[in-house]
């Protein structure tokens, strides 16, 4: 068994506590679900989000979406010039046998703009 990281962010349109909690744990049941993944599956998460939200921790979701036991980080994202407002991005690191191409990464909302090319690679 080997351990697999799979991307995802979602954009939020308001640094409001709720919505923040609410965006963060729909990217976690939609990358839990288009990846088969269950709770046991999960290694640890780690998220960052960008310098402008500041209202909540996104890994304040995790109890909500089942995964409570889950180790988890979260950090700023680099306050880049012209880059994404509003953004929280995970990677999930999960034990599985799945290819490392059969890895389906998500983004939601305005986040979809990150989303790599097919087959390309994920650089945001």
């Amino acid at each position: 068994m080997t351990v697999r990281a799979i991307r995802g962010a979602v954009q939020v349109d308001a640094d409001d506590p709720d919505e923040v909690v609410a965006a963060t744990g729909e990217l976690l049941e939609r990358v839990l679900a288009a990846n088969g993944l269950v709770s046991d599956d999960v290694v640890f998460l780690l998220f960052t989000a960008t310098p402008d939200l500041t209202s909540q921790f996104p890994a304040a979701a995790v109890p909500g979406a089942g995964l409570a036991a889950v180790p988890r980080m979260c950090a700023v994202e680099m306050a880049v010039a012209g880059s994404l407002p509003r953004t929280v991005r995970l990677v999930l690191f999960a034990e599985g046998d799945v290819d490392r191409s059969a890895a389906r990464h998500v983004y939601l909302r305005g986040a979809r703009v990150l989303a790599p090319p097919a087959g390309g690679d994920d650089d945001g």
